[in-house]
C-alpha cells in the first residue's frame, strides 16, 4: 500500500505539509511529505536526500525507503580518532560520502523512534548544517503503515563540499563534563531521559547494551523525564502542547539553561531535538559523552536513588 501524498495545499505550505501544522517549524516532515518526493530522493540531480540510521544497521538491507542512503552510527557516527563525534574533518568527509553539498535539504529518519536519526540530526546542528529534518515516526511508522520500501542500495552523486566546516558553527548545542560540573548546585535543569532503573541505579545500562559504566545512579539534582515521554504509542512525536505539559509539570521551562543526557547521547538526542526544535528552548545543550562519561570517571559526584538520595 502507497500512502496518499499530501494536497497542493499542503506543498504549497511546508510546515503543513510536513507535520499538519502541529509546530510552528518544518525541521519535523512527516511520512507522507516524504512519500511524495521519493523521486526526488532518487535522483542525484536533486539536492534532497534521505538518510535511514538505525540502531541495527541491518535493518537497512532487509527494507528501506527507496532513495534513503544507509548510515552504520558505529562507524559513520564516531570519530576514528578519537572516543568522540566526527570531527570537522571527519564531518565533511561524511557530508561528502552521502552526496551532500551546503545547499543540501537532508532528512533523515531511523528505528527506536529515530534515536539515531536525532543524534545525526544533532551532529549537523553543531556543525551548522542549514537544512536538515526528521521524519516523524522514523523506519517503524514507514513499515508499519504499507509506504514501500526497497532492498536496492543507493549511490550518492560525487560533490564537494564547498564551504566545509573547520570547527562547530554552534559550539552552544553541546555540553562536555566541565559544562555539567558547573552546572551541578546551580539554577540550571540537568534532565536524564534514561530508564528509571539506569537513573536510579539499578542498572548500569539498559537490557541488551553491551557500554555501560563502573558506577551506577545520576548527575546530582538531575530530573528523570524518560526519552519515551516524546512520542505517541504510534511513535509520532506528541502535540507542542502536551511536550509543552511534559517538561514543564517537571519543572523544566523554556526560560532555563537545560543540559540533557543519556547513557551514549542518543536517547537524548531526541530530547534535545524536542526541547530545541519542537518546542524552542533557547538555551538547550546535550552532553552527549552522557553516564558513559559521567558514570566512569573517577572523583565526580553521582546521586543514586530517588532526587536526593546517597552520593
Amino acid at each position: 500500500m502507497t500512502a496518499e501524498p499530501p494536497t497542493d495545499d499542503d506543498q504549497r505550505d511546508p510546515t503543513a505539509a510536513s507535520t499538519g501544522g502541529r509546530y510552528p517549524t518544518d525541521v519535523l516532515v512527516s511520512a507522507d511529505w516524504v512519500n511524495a518526493r521519493l523521486d526526488e530522493f532518487s535522483s542525484v540531480a536533486t539536492d534532497l536526500r534521505l538518510l535511514e540510521v538505525d540502531v541495527n544497521a541491518s535493518f537497512y538491507e532487509e527494507g528501506h525507503a527507496p532513495g534513503a542512503v544507509g548510515v552504520d552510527w558505529r562507524t559513520d557516527l564516531r570519530s576514528a580518532e578519537a572516543h568522540d563525534i566526527l570531527s570537522p574533518a571527519e564531518m565533511t568527509a561524511f557530508l561528502e560520502s552521502r552526496g551532500f553539498t551546503e545547499e543540501t535539504t537532508v532528512v533523515i529518519y531511523g528505528d527506536n523512534r529515530n534515536w539515531f536519526a536525532a543524534h545525526l540530526y544533532w551532529q549537523l546542528a553543531h556543525y551548522g548544517h542549514p537544512d536538515v529534518r526528521i521524519m516523524d515516526g522514523g523506519r517503524e511508522y514507514w513499515t508499519e503503515h504499507g509506504y514501500p520500501t526497497t532492498t536496492e542500495p543507493v549511490a550518492p552523486p560525487d560533490v564537494t563540499y564547498g564551504d566545509a566546516p573547520d570547527a562547530p558553527a554552534r559550539p552552544e548545542v553541546r555540553a562536555g563534563r566541565t559544562d555539567v560540573r558547573a552546572a551541578i548546585g546551580t539554577d540550571a535543569k540537568l534532565v536524564d531521559v534514561r530508564l528509571p532503573e539506569e537513573f536510579r541505579g539499578d542498572v548500569t545500562k539498559p537490557p541488551g547494551s553491551d557500554e555501560g559504566a563502573m558506577r551506577g545512579g545520576h548527575i546530582p539534582g538531575a530530573t528523570n523525564v524518560f526519552w519515551a515521554e516524546n512520542v505517541r504509542p504510534d511513535g509520532l512525536f506528541k502535540s507542542r502542547e502536551e511536550l509543552a505539559d511534559v517538561y514543564e509539570s517537571r519543572g523544566v521551562t523554556p526560560d532555563d539553561d537545560v543540559i540533557v543526557y543519556c547513557r551514549i547521547g542518543e536517547r537524548s538526542s531526541v530530547t534535545w531535538f524536542v526541547l530545541e526544535e519542537l518546542l524552542g528552548y533557547e538555551h538547550v545543550r546535550h552532553y552527549d559523552g552522557s553516564w558513559t562519561e559521567w558514570g566512569n570517571m573517577i572523583g565526580v559526584p553521582i546521586e543514586v536513588g530517588e532526587p536526593g538520595g546517597d552520593s
